[in-house]
């Protein structure tokens, strides 16, 4: 009981945490003239991210790997099979010539890179890590990453500019990303504790928590950002939040967390690693099955009968 609080507490924390600095920081940049696409590649876009970033950032300090990196496969999984199936299912998500033939081959490929580094090759196919070294390279390429966006992004309508950033005094917004902060750091490391001892005190693997209760948890800003944009029928939005988001975990959180410490990557996590390969691949595949450019209903129905599979699937 004790872990189940402390665990959705600190979940709760890191949401409103990163709600708190998202507008308060979208404010203060706002305040100082900062240009809205300044603001919007930046502080709006890594927020919705912000909960896997803290979840990690403790994760890699307590020397958690499995919470580390479960976190980030669990999350790309749950936002392409659950996310994008669930919105898909409240209105078909007719997707864009540039998200399907760049944004999802992209993702496809850093879920690639992230399972070769993991892939035990030079351990014989046992327990290997994710070093320092590859943690860099997975930087650079979100440094990439971050070019290529600002290249299109005035192409984006809708990215440059944050509603909450208007009307708010320079005062309250301190106050605001002061408090996100600190909900943010006292949020992610209750998560980190509650889901460890919630694995202790259920016989599961540390691992196994931070695939399905920690990676849904933690995703649960991208799953309010696409379901919104489906309801209000801006499927570009819908989708390229969850495509954006898997490529920033893999390549910023997943590399920030491997340079700050190395990560030991467990066999039974390799299941995850190879399932988000197989998820960004059905992604593309659906494009070109029925209506072109187009996630219908039914393979909503079908990404969300697959996440259950995934779960079943999954090693305890």
């Amino acid at each position: 009981m004790v872990a189940s609080v402390l665990f959705v507490l600190g979940l709760a924390g890191v949401i409103l945490g990163a709600n708190w600095l998202v507008d308060g920081a979208s404010a203060i940049a706002k305040r100082l003239r900062v240009p809205d696409l300044v603001i919007g590649l930046t502080v709006v876009a890594f927020g919705t991210s912000l909960p896997e970033l803290v979840v990690n950032m403790f994760a890699a300090l307590e020397n958690r790997p499995d919470v580390a990196i479960g976190n980030v496969a669990g999350s790309n999984i749950a936002n392409i099979l659950l996310i994008l199936g669930l919105s898909s299912m409240l209105s078909p998500l007719q997707v864009g010539k540039e998200t399907v033939w760049k944004e999802i081959p992209m993702c496809l490929a850093a879920s690639v890179i992230l399972a070769v580094f993991c892939a035990g090759f030079r351990s014989g196919g046992t327990e290997t890590v994710l070093n320092r070294v590859e943690g860099l390279l997975l930087l650079g390429f979100f440094a990439a990453f971050l070019y290529y966006t600002y290249t299109i992004s005035h192409e984006l309508p809708g990215l440059s500019e944050h509603p909450c950033a208007a009307a708010v005094s320079m005062v309250r917004a301190v106050l605001m990303a002061a408090a996100g902060l600190v909900f943010l750091i006292a949020g992610g490391k209750a998560v980190v504790d509650g889901a460890v001892r919630l694995a202790v005190a259920a016989g599961l693997s540390e691992a196994f928590v931070a695939v399905t209760v920690v990676a849904v948890g933690t995703s649960i800003p991208e799953l309010a950002t696409s379901v919104a944009a489906a309801l209000k029928k801006n499927p570009d939005i819908a989708v390229g939040n969850v495509v954006g988001s898997n490529i920033f975990n893999i390549f910023m959180i997943l590399g920030f967390s491997a340079a700050l410490r190395p990560l030991r990557v467990a066999p039974e996590l390799r299941i995850g690693l190879w399932a988000g390969i197989a998820a960004a691949a059905i992604l593309f595949f659906c494009m070109f099955v029925g209506k072109r450019h187009r996630l219908d209903r039914w393979q909503g129905a079908v990404l969300l009968i697959l996440y259950a599979v995934y779960l079943v699937l999954q090693p305890r």
